[in-house]
């Protein structure tokens, strides 16, 4: 028996780099199909058959994510584009909930910054992120790179955000000897046409990127609000200091997180965000 990870999958076969470097074909053997499939980022263990390779079992999964089906994640790079279409705080943050609730720390690229002017007050919105302790990068043409190069180092990356920000086009001038076909803006509905066929994960900048169709939903349906609250960065110090300790800071009093967005040491804006999923949380739950 080998151990391998997962890096490529098409229809029903899976692409396995083992320990050594070297790439195999495999199928999920009968008692795998029947449960849990792999996905890409797995660790698994495989065989060797004089006809094919059969994946036998799936290795424990740190983290994983079901939109795109990525496991074992170390970082979600959220690329949201300066224009065409038009950056949304509303949908960084949304993603930046679903990412941080499934256990995995949250980056922000920011594309197509060459299309702005230094004065641009998109850079008001940027700058929030970066005084709530988030790692955000600026790409554009001519852009320098370097930075976000070594972001991806001996890390499994997955990437999502908008349709048509980018991700593709900021794949190929990370890693120039790739090709991935890049998505035209459909000017009519102001996102882009998907052009990715199948999940793999690409080497890129000494790392591994998930290259998906991304998020094809925000979901947040079985949710729980208060694991929600302390999954967000925003409140980490916060938490544990309310008067109750029930609390999810909405309208509790003497709650440490409505204080600290009142005296601006809590993003606003994500405090909002959150206020607004938590109220479709808790508008799905069932009452008794």
């Amino acid at each position: 028996m080998e151990t391998g990870r997962v890096i490529k999958i098409i229809s029903n076969q899976y692409e396995v780099l083992d320990l050594s470097g070297r790439r195999n074909l495999c199928v999920a053997m009968g008692k795998l199909r029947k449960g849990m499939s792999p996905v890409v980022g797995d660790m698994v263990e495989f065989e060797r058959f004089a006809d094919q390779n059969g994946i036998q079992r799936i290795l424990p999964r740190r983290n994983e994510l079901r939109r795109p089906a990525v496991a074992n994640v170390d970082q979600a790079v959220i690329i949201m584009s300066c224009k065409d279409p038009d950056f949304s705080s509303a949908l960084v943050d949304r993603l930046i909930f679903l990412i941080c609730y499934a256990g995995i720390k949250p980056a922000l690229c920011v594309t197509k910054a060459d299309l702005i002017s230094d004065d641009d007050p998109i850079y008001e919105q940027i700058e929030d992120y970066r005084k709530s302790g988030y790692d955000v990068y600026m790409s554009g043409k001519n852009f320098e790179q370097e930075e976000l190069k070594a972001m991806f180092a001996d890390k499994i990356s997955v990437l999502t955000g908008q349709s048509g920000a980018g991700k593709s086009s900021l794949i190929n001038r990370l890693e120039p000897s790739f090709t991935l076909q890049t998505q035209e803006i459909s000017k009519a509905l102001g996102r882009g046409k998907h052009t990715t066929r199948h999940c793999e994960l690409h080497p890129v900048c000494g790392g591994w990127i998930a290259d998906t169709p991304g998020f094809s939903s925000l979901d947040f349906s079985g949710m729980d609000v208060s694991r929600l609250a302390e999954s967000i960065p925003d409140f980490k110090e916060y938490l544990g200091t309310c008067r109750f300790r029930n609390c999810i800071h909405i309208n509790e009093p003497d709650c440490a997180i409505q204080e600290g967005v009142r005296m601006k040491t809590i993003s606003a804006i994500r405090y909002a965000h959150y206020k607004e999923i938590a109220a479709m949380i808790q508008a799905e739950k069932p009452k008794y």
